[in-house]
């Protein structure tokens, strides 16, 4: 008896597959297809680095390590391996084994076919473990965060929504923000609108079809009376703050612009102040939102810029000022308020986020820079700005 073959299948599939005197390229071959056929592509990962070391005559243990590669092999071996995770990667979204997937893909950085198949994927009328994880995969390790959020929405409610936004802003891209932004102030400016609707209905039974929420509470005091509110204001609170990341031409902007009309007007107890400058937060909220939809944005820049001047603390006039820059970058008036702000940003050099120096580049402002650059005495920011001119 071949006690071999009887306790090792794998194996007695794989001797099945080699000719009678196999090469190592016949080996590592038949090696290759034999985990494809069981689709163990963890291990068919393993083959492919193994054929490629052999070929290096490299050692053939821990075949995916860089360990012992050769300088001159290097560039060789990180591409193979690209090419490797990439076809592996593939296989696994092929077998809709979307964790497996993600852990090839995020490795090389290449994050659109995963993100293509989450884009696909509908929620079941039923959620189970395996949609539980396609959500972990999207949300929490980051293939696909608004999906995610969507998902999250649509399976877990509002509430769990709001909460994973608010932890997850800084690890998603602006386009991202802007993406679940529109959706929070859509789900939220939905349930006042329908909220409100029912109340005023109460009491006038005749109102037009498609009233929104501007329209509703104008001339309604009394919706708000004693305290009265038609959300969670927590909710209202969060999603007018994440409404900052929409653009204009977003149609939820408008929607945003009657959340803060709303907001202002619940009882003063029920409005939760914001880090400054959003500390008034309705009223600074609809300012910068309104001056992004292009209504008035002197107003806007005034009422910031007066917040400014009236600052006493340094930090703070930083927080300020760094607002003010965001909003005139997005409507286009860099220039006019760098200048205004200069005093209070020129030691800002974020190298993942806000640089004076590059803005002073980028405006064509170097004398600006070079003068902040002598009144901070750096030397760095000195040279670049006379390089620049």
């Amino acid at each position: 008896m071949n006690t071999t073959t009887a306790s090792s299948p794998r194996i007695h599939t794989l001797k099945q597959q080699l000719p009678e005197n196999p090469s190592h390229t016949d080996l590592l071959a038949a090696l290759q297809q034999t985990l494809t056929d069981e689709k163990d592509y963890h291990r068919l990962f393993d083959a492919k680095l193994m054929q490629v070391r052999n070929q290096m005559g490299l050692p053939l243990t821990q075949p995916t390590s860089l360990d012992n590669v050769p300088a001159e092999h290097e560039q060789v071996f990180r591409d193979a391996y690209v090419g490797a995770a990439r076809e592996v990667g593939t296989m696994f979204l092929e077998d809709g084994q979307l964790s497996d997937a993600w852990a090839y893909f995020r490795t090389i950085g290449e994050p659109e076919p995963v993100k293509a198949a989450i884009d696909k994927i509908a929620v079941p009328r039923e959620p189970d473990e395996a949609f539980d994880e396609i959500v972990n995969v999207a949300l929490y390790e980051g293939a696909h965060i608004a999906r995610g959020l969507e998902f999250l929405l649509k399976t877990h409610g509002t509430c769990n929504t709001v909460t994973a936004l608010s932890q997850l802003q800084q690890q998603m891209t602006l386009e991202e923000r802007r993406t679940a932004a529109a959706m929070m102030v859509r789900t939220i400016y939905d349930d006042v609108q329908a909220t409100l609707r029912r109340e005023v209905e109460t009491r006038m039974p005749v109102l037009s079809p498609n009233a929104s929420i501007g329209e509703l509470i104008t001339g309604r005091d009394w919706l708000f009376a004693e305290g009265n509110y038609h959300i969670d204001v927590s909710h209202l609170h969060s999603t007018v703050g994440f409404a900052r990341s929409l653009n204009a031409e977003d149609p939820e902007l408008k929607q945003a612009i009657e959340l803060c009309a709303y907001g202002a007007m619940l009882s003063d107890q029920l409005q939760y102040p914001g880090e400054l400058p959003f500390d008034e937060y309705y009223k600074a909220n609809r300012f910068f939102l309104t001056a992004l939809a292009g209504d008035d944005p002197d107003a806007a820049i005034a009422y910031f810029m007066q917040r400014l001047n009236d600052e006493p603390d340094t930090s703070d006039q930083q927080l300020i000022a760094f607002v003010l820059l965001d909003l005139a970058q997005r409507i286009g008036r860099s220039s006019e308020v760098l200048k205004q702000t200069a005093s209070f940003v020129s030691r800002m050099e974020d190298p993942n986020g806000f640089s004076f120096t590059k803005l002073c580049v980028e405006l064509g402002l170097t004398e600006k820079l070079e003068q902040a650059a002598v009144e901070n005495d750096d030397i760095l920011a000195f040279t670049v700005a006379r390089l620049s001119q």
